[in-house]
């Protein structure tokens, strides 16, 4: 499994872009392909997308961007063409806080989304999604600690309020044991 992928674009199409890093070009398919610039040196986050016939990595921006693909993927019946549309067509911040006040109604806006669709994403991510974005200043010590808090099944209002009180100074497991004890 990929993370991030550093190099130089090379071409833009439509729906990708290909990012040579030390002489392979990868195609990487991109909400928005139009926001990277031919020979500008970028840092993509990437999600390798698998199936039986099917072997793909999507391409973008920001850590934020590429998280909400991954949740609208988990929401049944969003495949990775309906989550790559709704990304194109908003802010990240936007689609969250739709989603955390149940606007169906500016979800169906989104092509390949219609009300069945909508509510199905409203009814599991409502409360999964953060609300602010990913902050460069935050330590990645704190990124990890809310990376795992998330993945063990906390909502982002629990994670939020535990990661203000840790001491910074520590290391990522014992921040980590610390949080687990501020939320229990």
């Amino acid at each position: 499994m990929y993370s991030y992928l550093k190099g130089t674009v090379k071409e833009i199409e439509p729906t990708k872009i290909t990012l040579e890093i030390q002489d392979i070009g990868y195609h990487l398919i991109t909400p928005n392909p139009y926001d990277f610039k031919v020979d500008e040196y970028v840092k993509v986050y990437v999600f390798q997308y698998v199936r039986e016939d099917e072997l793909s990595l999507y391409g973008f921006k920001t850590l934020d961007a590429k998280s909400l693909f991954m949740q609208l993927l988990s929401v049944k019946g969003i495949g990775p063409k309906s989550a790559l549309a709704v990304l194109a067509s908003a802010e990240v911040q936007e689609i969250i806080k739709a989603i955390e006040s149940s606007d169906t109604k500016y979800l169906n806006r989104f092509p390949g989304i219609g009300p069945k669709a909508s509510q199905q994403i409203v009814l599991d991510l409502k409360g999964k999604v953060s609300h602010g974005p990913v902050t460069l200043k935050q330590s990645n010590k704190l990124s990890d600690v809310e990376d795992a808090l998330r993945a063990l099944g906390y909502k982002s209002k629990e994670i939020n309020r535990v990661v203000k009180e840790l001491d910074r100074t520590k290391e990522t497991a014992l921040l980590i044991k610390d949080a687990l004890r501020l939320i229990s």
